[in-house]
């Protein structure tokens, strides 16, 4: 994992840009959770870029099955997707189980298919111009293929991705040592993630002061 090295300057930051990190741990409040971590420090990292943001842990809440914006009484999606819908970025912290994104995680996904049919008067998805990007960890190889998963179902829905948009971390093969685990971030996923703070949040302003054009 190579960090690529960051474009653009601190006095381009005009515009306040907020982000939402949805973190797809299967282990509810307050267990310690390493997808929660990296997904932390990817706000962390966004900070110096003039973006400001909150984590959910959507474990946590009642997100009914479903492809609606809301499944009815009960569903926790719809307050989720509104603080969603009202950030410029979204980031996507997942854990790796059997090679996949977690269940939770893809559960979002399935509720975000909703934003196909949410469009303005000149017929672009509400999500045009938000940015997505992905953080990812486990205790096997798979980073590549969950954030190809991610990235294609987020792209689908309206959010644009950037360039270097994922940071990960993979412990060793067979290996029981999880992210949290670790003394000291490591610095190649340390200087991944500062790369993809920087390119979401210079995508994510470029989009908003400059939207697509009409569908």
């Amino acid at each position: 994992m190579r960090p690529v090295p960051a474009r653009g300057s601190m006095a381009s930051m005009t515009t306040e840009l907020s982000a939402v990190v949805l973190v797809g741990s299967l282990s509810p409040s307050p267990a310690a959770s390493s997808s929660e971590l990296l997904g932390r420090q990817v706000l962390d990292a966004l900070a110096p870029h003039g973006v400001t943001g909150e984590v959910v842990r959507l474990v946590d809440h009642d997100i009914k099955p479903g492809v609606k914006a809301d499944m009815g009484p009960g569903d926790a999606w719809p307050a989720i997707r509104e603080r969603v819908m009202a950030a410029d970025i979204l980031v996507l912290a997942t854990p790796i189980w059997m090679g996949q994104p977690s269940s939770v995680t893809k559960r979002a996904l399935e509720r975000l298919d909703a934003e196909l049919s949410n469009t303005d008067e000149q017929g672009r998805l509400a999500t045009y111009g938000k940015v997505a990007a992905v953080a990812v960890v486990g205790n096997e190889d798979g980073a590549h293929h969950v954030s190809a998963e991610l990235f294609q179902a987020l792209n689908d829905v309206g959010y644009t991705i950037p360039a270097a948009g994922i940071t990960y971390w993979v412990g060793e093969a067979m290996a029981g040592t999880d992210y949290q685990d670790l003394d000291d971030t490591p610095e190649t996923t340390a200087g991944t993630t500062a790369t993809v703070a920087a390119n979401t949040a210079h995508l994510a302003r470029l989009l908003k002061d400059s939207g697509y054009p009409p569908a």
